[in-house]
Parts: structure tokens; C-alpha cells; sequence
């Protein structure tokens, strides 16, 4: 948008826009590399993956995991780093840990991935978007997105763009050629479409103040619900939560009111069921924001807004595209309340914590 370019927010909402270009860029980097083949032939098979990461990158890690058992078979989970630390037996053990981090600086990834390789002797591959970084010289194999780097504190493009790497790597390993292709082709397809969730989310958040901001899904797509969330919560310093859809209607229902909007991320897989909460609590009142790839006529009855990907693709490879109207709405109610999203409250861009000695 240019009236944003000298506005605050300027960085962030260039970023968020500029997420299908850098998609393929770095898919076209990864082809150009072969390393994902490298890597997907060389890992070790019949061993549990093990997703790391802290804040924004540990809800990464959660859908990463949930794709990577759909894709390839074998077993896997998502940790934040810190429990590696203070609760180490919870580690399945052997395993193949996956450290996600944006910068490669973050402290909790660091002391993990030194536990990891110097005390457990596994071998870790690292995702990052930094150059040069500690996270480099402490994994066995690595990744490195240059192209999804960002100047803003949230990770957006970065999110999106290690996620989607590494449901390449996944689709590889499982030997899914119709979901690389699906991921090759998301970039033009969402492209296509952004613009109408940019005005879509825009016109939501003109139209009402809201107490409480809600997010659902399940599957691969609640890790995207737990990072549209923090989207939220980052951006616009709102109270914000998250559930597994039909987790909701087991007490968390009691806070449904007009003044809670509750956003929706549907999937195929468990279509009747989410549409049927949706319908529930729509019943009840609450204010509802639907993220599906079709919206059918039950959705657009109980939907007060809808956000429709409209993609010819595997329905795991839209999970990079479900989150971006959660980025959008941190980012728009961000500059509702007179916040600047480039610059969040008490937050910086490396979490780096001091070890006492």
C-alpha cells in the first residue's frame, strides 16, 4: 500500500505483501541447490522428528509436524526449545531435531541445539534466515532462507517461507510429488488473491472494536492459529487466544459474545465438524471471521466475514496461505489503536537471555 511507505508499520505490511514473491524465490533457490534431495536422501529414516523452535517459530514447528506425519508416515512432534532445558526427558530419544529460528541468535535455540549435538550426539538440522550465524557452526546440516529475512521485529514472510521449505523437504522425503507441485504453484495462485484478503481484513477492523480476539483450527492449521494469534497480540497489544476447534466447545465457549470475534480456520479434512462449531457459535452470538479454501453456503450463513483461498492445491500446502489474513488483522488493528506494528511493545527482534553464572 503506497500511503503506508513513510507511515509506521511501513516494514511489516511490505513484508506481509511481499510473502508470494519470496516464496518462490526460495523454492527456486532450493531447486537451484538440490540440497532438500541431499538432504531427504542422507537424514536418518525410521527415527521420530523432533520440530524446535521459540515464539512464533514454535507454532511453525507445530504445523511443520503435523505436516511432516502426513506427508512422509513416520512420527514426529513440536517442543519449544526451553523444555529441551529444564526438562530434557521429555525428549524422545534418538530422534532428529529440527531448530527453527529467523535469526539464528535466539538464546533457547543455542543451549538446545548445544545440549542436542555435544551431550546426546545427534546430528540437528538447523532453518534459519540469517548469514553467519551461531546456529551455523552448532548444526550438523542447515538451511538458510536469506530471501525471508526481515526488518521488523514479527516474523511474517519468515514464517511462511521456512514452513513451506520444510513441507518440501517433507513432501521429498514422502515421495509427494503432487504437493511440491502444489507448493510450487501456491505462490501465483495466493498472489492472485491477496489483495482481496488485504481489503477484506481492512474493513473488518474499520468496522468494530473488539474485547477479545479468538482463533481455531486443527491439524497442520493449528499451528497457524497459534501464530495468528501472536500476530494479534504482538501488533496490536489485543488480548488473544487459541484452541483446537472443537476443543472450544468444551468451556471456552463461555466467553462467545458480539464483542469476541472468533476466527475460523477451516479445514477439508474436518469440514462438516468445524463448520458445524461455527454454526454453534455464530448461535451464540459471537462475532466470526471464517479462513477456508471454499466457503459453502453454511459457512457464508454463519460467517460475518470470509477470507476464501480459492487454491488448486494439497490442502496441508495452504497453511502458509491461511495465516497471512491473521498478519494482516494484527497488523490493521495494530494502527487502529495508534500502535506502530514495525516496533512492538516491549518486544525485540533476537530474544537473547542472560545465563547466570
Amino acid at each position: 500500500m503506497t500511503e503506508l511507505k513513510s507511515a509506521s508499520g511501513a516494514n511489516t505490511i511490505s513484508e506481509i505483501l511481499s510473502q508470494p514473491a519470496t516464496w518462490t524465490t526460495c523454492l527456486q533457490a532450493m531447486d537451484k541447490s538440490a540440497e532438500l534431495r541431499l538432504l531427504a536422501h542422507n537424514l536418518p529414516g525410521n527415527i521420530e522428528w523432533v520440530f524446535i523452535g521459540c515464539g512464533s517459530s514454535f507454532y511453525l514447528a507445530q504445523s511443520a509436524a503435523a505436516s511432516w506425519s502426513i506427508l512422509t508416515g513416520e512420527k514426529s512432534r513440536a517442543i519449544p526449545a526451553s523444555e529441551i532445558m529444564l526438562f530434557p526427558q521429555l525428549l524422545p530419544v534418538p530422534c532428529q531435531p529440527v531448530m527453527i529460528t529467523r535469526s539464528g541468535h535466539t538464546s533457547e535455540i543455542l543451549q538446545a541445539a548445544r545440549y542436542l549435538e555435544g551431550v546426546l550426539n545427534l546430528k540437528v538440522l538447523a532453518i534459519t534466515c540469517g548469514t553467519d550465524t551461531p546456529i551455523e557452526k552448532l548444526s550438523s546440516d542447515h538451511i538458510i532462507l536469506h530471501a525471508a529475512d526481515e526488518k521488523s521485529t514479527v516474523m511474517t514472510r519468515s514464517f511462511t517461507s521456512m514452513l513451506i521449505v520444510l513441507q518440501s523437504l517433507a513432501a521429498i522425503r514422502g515421495d509427494h510429488p503432487d504437493f511440491l507441485t502444489g507448493l510450487h504453484k501456491l505462490p501465483e495462485q495466493f498472489a492472485a488473491r491477496l489483495g482481496q484478503f488485504q481489503t477484506t481484513v481492512k474493513s473488518l477492523v474499520q468496522a468494530g472494536t473488539f474485547a477479545d480476539y479468538v482463533f481455531l483450527g486443527q491439524g497442520p492449521f493449528f499451528g497457524i492459529a497459534q501464530e495468528s494469534m501472536l500476530k494479534v497480540k504482538e501488533m496490536s497489544c489485543s488480548y488473544a487466544q487459541c484452541f483446537h476447534t472443537l476443543e472450544f466447545r468444551h468451556g471456552p465457549k463461555a466467553i462467545v459474545s458480539p464483542e469476541t470475534l472468533i476466527t475460523f480456520i477451516i479445514s477439508e479434512t474436518g469440514f462438516d465438524a468445524e463448520v458445524a462449531v461455527l454454526e454453534e457459535i455464530k448461535a451464540l452470538g459471537g462475532t466470526t471471521l471464517v479462513v477456508a479454501n471454499t466457503c459453502s453456503a453454511a459457512i457464508r450463513k454463519a460467517a460475518d466475514y470470509t477470507v476464501e483461498l480459492s487454491l488448486d492445491i494439497p490442502e496441508a500446502a495452504r497453511a502458509a496461505a491461511s495465516v497471512i489474513a491473521g498478519q494482516l488483522l494484527g497488523f490493521y488493528t495494530g494502527l487502529k489503536k495508534g500502535l506502530n506494528p514495525d516496533e512492538p511493545r516491549n518486544l525485540s527482534r533476537v530474544v537473547t537471555l542472560e545465563s547466570r553464572s
